[in-house]
């Protein structure tokens, strides 16, 4: 009998592991990690063997298409990233090669393991750099206070020694940890700034790439047009609202986007909202019944625009 709320204490323990929807894509060759790096939003030139690395997939105005979990091992770059239109993203990756010299092979056959505390024992793992501030990144939010220790391991058969428990599992505690993730956060409207993924995802430093341009003129002189929040539902009934529910104060204000029970909080939730929001009380709007919330501000209103401008202009 599947018990969800034992089962989050069992992964959190480092006594269990969810079998995660994702494929790999192995990208081999010489220049590699100079044709990533030009292509993502993360500095992967300089990626060692056995360091991780999460990079971001934008579109030419800097909305975000998918995240990317990377890991080098010398030879080859492993690219984890969520299963879903997972073959476009191959497809558009070999339009780019040009005369680079890399090849793209996807893994096959290959299970890819989410565990927390330790990576599967002899498998090649990505070590989930959040919620720490990465080289090159910038944080807007506070940092989460919730455990987040997390690894995804590449395997070809399921380790005997841990329990396998459902893939919903882990949503309850990613959500705690305020870890925003693919496909599940993503829309077409999607920028870095919205979820703090400048903090893991991107440098800000590096040369340029695909959506630079628009990370850059927002992180200096704009503001993105919605924030990522927390949200503590009401728990006095049993009904969980879904993904993509409106969130609403005096009006539509965002949507849901990651929703669970977790095992010491209850029902909890990731969602976007209008920037402009300090609702600190909102509903959550279902078929049945609107459902109360608070908010925590996991990406501030004021998110954007650090250049200081009038300093600028005094070295002028």
């Amino acid at each position: 009998m599947v018990n969800p709320i034992q089962d989050q204490k069992e992964l959190l323990a480092g006594n269990a592991f969810v079998v995660l929807d994702k494929k790999v894509l192995i990208v081999s060759g010489e220049e590699r990690l100079i044709w990533l790096n030009d292509i993502f939003s993360q500095k992967i030139i300089d990626l060692l063997p056995g360091k991780s690395q999460e990079a971001l997939w934008l579109d030419v105005q800097g909305h975000v298409l998918r995240d990317i979990h990377l890991i080098d091992d010398g030879e080859q770059t492993y690219l984890i990233t969520f299963s879903k239109d997972f073959d476009d993203f191959v497809k558009a990756l070999a339009k780019m090669i040009f005369r680079a010299k890399v090849k793209l092979e996807v893994m096959a056959d290959v299970f890819v393991l989410g565990t927390f505390n330790q990576p599967i024992a002899q498998s090649l793992s990505w070590q989930d750099p959040w919620p720490n501030l990465a080289e090159g990144g910038y944080r807007y939010g506070q940092l989460t206070t919730s455990p987040w220790h997390y690894f995804e391991s590449l395997v070809f058969s399921k380790p005997s020694d841990l329990n396998e428990v459902e893939l919903t599992t882990i949503t309850a505690l990613r959500i705690a940890a305020q870890r925003p993730a693919g496909p599940d956060e993503i829309d077409e409207r999607s920028l870095p700034h919205e979820y703090d993924w400048l903090a893991t995802a991107v440098h800000l430093d590096k040369g340029c790439y695909r959506g630079q341009e628009s990370v850059a003129k927002i992180h200096n002189l704009g503001a993105p047009p919605r924030k990522l929040v927390f949200l503590h539902l009401d728990g006095s009934g049993h009904l969980l609202p879904e993904a993509g529910s409106s969130i609403i104060s005096e009006d539509a204000i965002g949507k849901i986007t990651s929703v669970a029970n977790h095992f010491e909080m209850g029902p909890i939730a990731l969602g976007l909202v209008k920037r402009s929001s300090n609702a600190e009380q909102v509903f959550i709007q279902t078929a049945t019944e609107n459902i109360a919330a608070t908010v925590t501000e996991i990406v501030p209103s004021s998110a954007g625009g650090v250049v200081d401008l009038g300093d600028f202009r005094r070295k002028r």
